[in-house]
């Protein structure tokens, strides 16, 4: 089969709706096509079960909890005290300490935009939060953990003069004081939690901290096919870098990743968002995943504290980022975190494209205007390419005559009918591969762009013009698809026609074809290759134009 453009756009049609289908179905964590691991349980998540406490860190010297707190008859109290600052508003529970809610002050819901993005919270099919507390035991019993109730020291709840709040709480048990106490800061999504651990007993006690994450197994209410986004637990260590986990794997106990380190954190990413807990650096610790319940799911750390004598106490820091993915802000706090901000494959390009973004950006101003100076950008720095190519298409369709006249002789001798092609390019100096280059090589620019729509927080809501209010959401009123078909018609029109009466109406297929693909993709992705196209149109008519005139000026 002769390869050339047409074949060309039609492989890359069936690539993006193969590449777009896997896509989605591992980020909603289903089969892969080129895997076999079974899907995870979309149900609503269980109650956390009392193991949900954390096992003691494997170092021989610290006794395994039980893993709750002894029965009573009464129910433990429970109180939600609500910090709030600039940036979030966060709820935490007297029962453990724990962070039950967390809500985004400065971004919209993805669904109701009167509403603000919620991270941590626990309700209907949805479980997400942040635990604290100690593993071990003494000869009073269990250590404080994330079961036992906690006691709010008075103070302010909002930031004061200096730009900070805190919350102390305390707890007494089996023979230990555990304080919590948890900094904000204004305008910082990264909340310092600080662990001091007294030994009121009248003998040694060898505790270990643990840092838990838990969250159910469901992906976002607004998940799509085409708008599909990973959800579930990351982490980092400097010996084995970013690792991405999967859910699925927790439930069948497959799951692999580092288990032992001094360094990193552990986090949940989502769609724009991280959760993630950073431990103190230069610390031994163990890492862990789990299944608690039924689609509910835990990643942590354990650190052992040492001996802590009667009467001392032993501190340690940590910190809680929980906010946007937001690139420059995540390399400030810790290595690595970054790298939640996930372009798939491609990050050796995605990477320096929203570089380029960024710098265009704090010259314009606008995300869609940025989207267009980097199309021109891209297409000045494939110019001699597509200027190769649009040459040869050119030629191609002087010579169209020629071609359809061989068809015609040998149509009942295709090999000869080939032999006579070949020569008719060697001797019109055509490259029969040259129309195809400039789309192939743009084809991993395309899919970058794709990811950097996908990932970007910054883009998140940013509008353009008039219609266009969110860059990463489809085009409400799909004007940009319908432009795109239009401009694809012109290109079609432009390129030489096929011989072959089926193929010249594919081509009037294809333009309609992609442009209902275009309906589900981010209306920024679909503004860049309309400007592609327009762009591309006007550098081909000229040239088009120009080897179509030359037998005329001879």
């Amino acid at each position: 089969m002769e390869l050339n453009k047409r074949t060309v756009l039609w492989i890359v049609f069936a690539i993006s709706l193969i590449v777009l289908w896997n896509n989605w179905m591992v980020a909603n964590g289903k089969q892969s096509l080129f895997s076999t691991a079974p899907p995870v349980a979309q149900v609503a998540p269980q109650q956390a079960k009392p193991n949900d406490v954390p096992a003691a860190a494997a170092t021989g010297s610290v006794a395994a909890a039980p893993g709750a707190i002894p029965a009573s008859p009464v129910a433990p109290a429970t109180e939600r005290v609500t910090i709030t600052t600039d940036v979030v508003k966060v709820d935490i529970d007297t029962l453990g300490g724990v962070i039950k809610r967390l809500e985004l002050l400065k971004f919209a819901d993805d669904t109701d935009k009167t509403k603000n993005k919620v991270l941590f919270n626990v309700g209907g099919t949805n479980t997400y939060l942040a635990q604290t507390g100690l593993i071990g035991t003494s000869a009073a019993g269990v250590l404080p953990n994330h079961q036992t109730p906690f006691v709010v020291r008075p103070g302010a709840r909002t930031l004061g003069n200096n730009g900070t709040v805190q919350l102390v709480m305390d707890a007494e048990q089996g023979g230990v004081r555990l304080t919590k106490t948890f900094t904000f800061r204004k305008g910082d999504y990264t909340i310092g939690v600080r662990h001091d651990v007294t030994n009121l007993s009248g003998a040694p006690v060898q505790p270990s901290l643990y840092l838990q994450l838990q969250h159910d197994g469901n992906k976002p209410a607004n998940d799509s096919w085409f708008m599909s986004s990973y959800t579930g637990p990351t982490m980092y260590t400097d010996a084995d870098k970013y690792q991405k986990l999967l859910f699925e794997d927790i439930e069948d106990g497959s799951v692999q990743h580092s288990t032992k380190a001094d360094n990193g954190w552990i986090a949940l990413s989502q769609h724009f968002f991280v959760s993630a807990f950073i431990p103190a650096d230069k610390a031994p610790r163990d890492i862990f995943t789990k299944k608690i319940a039924t689609n509910l799911y835990a990643i942590g750390t354990v650190q052992p504290l040492g001996t802590v004598a009667p009467g001392a106490t032993v501190s340690t820091d940590s910190r809680l980022y929980s906010g946007p993915q937001d690139e420059k802000t995540l390399e400030t706090i810790a290595p690595g975190l970054e790298l939640v901000k996930d372009y798939g494959v491609l990050t050796i390009i995605a990477k320096p494209i929203f570089w380029v973004m960024d710098h265009l950006y704090s010259l314009l101003g606008n995300w869609g205007w940025t989207i267009v100076a980097l199309t021109v950008l891209i297409k000045l720095a494939f110019f001699p390419l597509s200027a190769a190519g649009y040459r040869s298409m050119a030629k191609m369709r002087v010579v169209t005559p020629k071609m359809q006249a061989i068809r015609e002789r040998y149509k009942s001798d295709p090999q000869k009918m080939q032999q006579a092609t070949m020569e008719l390019y060697k001797t019109e100096k055509i490259n029969p591969l040259g129309g195809c280059l400039p789309i192939l090589v743009q084809m991993p620019v395309f899919f970058a762009l794709y990811w950097v729509l996908q990932s970007s927080v910054e883009m998140r809501g940013a509008p353009w013009i008039l219609w266009i209010q969110d860059l990463t959401q489809p085009d409400p009123l799909y004007i940009l698809p319908v432009i795109y078909a239009v401009s694809m018609f012109i290109t079609t029109k432009l390129n030489p026609q096929p011989a072959d009466p089926v193929q010249a109406k594919m081509m009037l297929f294809m333009p309609l074809a992609f442009s209902v693909i275009f309906f589900f993709f981010p209306s920024g992705l679909v503004l860049y290759w309309v400007v592609n196209n327009i762009l591309s149109i006007a550098q081909q008519w000229v040239i088009t134009k120009k080897y179509e005139n030359a037998p005329a000026t001879k």
